[in-house]
């Protein structure tokens, strides 16, 4: 089977080739002698029904410093191709949710990867509220007194901006720290979304579980384990990736969660799991691939593949 597929990213140019999962998404294409072109969002367009993308053929290989080559630019209509892959990184604006709204008009005659509604209707942070016994104790709210009243009840909090992204902005709040008014402020001033504020878990310090679902099944994980005086996990703050297994209560997670995401059409999606709780769900531009393979000796961008592939 040989399809022709967009992929919309962020430019090529600056990725990571021993980190990036939509790099390895591109190698297992051309294996199977897919066509690829890339095209940033901001080249996605809408006229008169017709969804459109000034793209150009990339072809991808693991070479530093020379991993991408760019053919010339070319209008496409992306009606006529059979899969996107939307794998722009966030945060989850405005621009990213009109991106869903266009894709949606070729979807699913054109595959698009992940279902862009069902994207649009999937924060991170908020998609986890859906489903029941999975998330730590839980706020989400811009009322300062029931900020407050939380905090009373549950001592250690960790303050988190809604739609926020990488770890940014995410703040551990101790008992006996005085600087919750002057982060309450400073969130006020530069979020206009309400807040979600968690309880503190101390199982972060063993890590934060990263698991990769394909249509619904969880085929790997892999530990990130903060630096020491970090509340953050994520690799660019100084995370480390550790081997890891799937727990017996990872499995329940993912049963609990996995027939829906099958469901909705998010066939390639992150979730984190943080001792026995689940914090998101990432559906946008899931990362993992490459350090989940390493660890466990296995290629899951051709189980994606092979997932979209059934879908054709």
């Amino acid at each position: 089977m040989k399809l022709s597929v967009a992929i919309q990213m962020d430019p090529v140019e600056t990725i990571d080739i021993d980190g990036d999962s939509t790099f390895v998404l591109g190698l297992a294409a051309q294996r199977r002698g897919h066509i690829l072109y890339h095209y940033h969002p901001r080249q996605l367009t809408w006229r008169d029904g017709r969804v459109t993308a000034r793209a150009r053929p990339v072809e991808f290989r693991r070479e530093r410093g020379n991993h991408a080559s760019l053919g010339a630019e070319e209008v496409l209509d992306l009606s006529l191709l059979d899969v996107v892959l939307m794998r722009q990184d966030p945060p989850f604006d405005m621009a990213y949710i009109t991106a869903t709204h266009i894709l949606e008009r070729i979807h699913p005659n054109t595959l698009v990867v992940n279902d862009p509604a069902h994207v649009r209707n999937a924060p991170e942070k908020l998609s986890v509220t859906e489903f029941r016994n999975v998330m730590p104790p839980t706020l989400i709210t811009s009322d300062r007194h029931e900020i407050l009243a939380f905090r009373a009840e549950h001592k250690d909090i960790i303050l988190k901006p809604l739609f926020g992204n990488g770890g940014a902005g995410v703040f551990h709040v101790k008992p006996d720290d005085e600087n919750l008014a002057s982060l309450l402020e400073m969130f006020t001033q530069f979020y206009r979304e309400p807040i979600q504020i968690q309880r503190y878990e101390p199982a972060v310090r063993e890590g934060d579980k990263r698991i990769i679902l394909i249509d619904g099944e969880a085929v790997g994980a892999i530990n990130r384990v903060p630096a020491e005086g970090e509340a953050r996990s994520n690799m660019h703050v100084g995370g480390r990736a550790v081997k890891s297994d799937l727990s017996k209560r990872d499995r329940e997670i993912c049963e609990i969660i996995g027939p829906e995401l099958k469901r909705r059409g998010l066939i390639f999606v992150g979730i984190d799991v943080i001792g026995s709780y689940l914090t998101e769900i990432n559906v946008t531009s899931p990362t993992g691939l490459q350090q989940i393979n390493r660890f466990d000796g296995v290629c899951l961008e051709d189980r994606i593949w092979d997932a979209i592939e059934a879908k054709l």
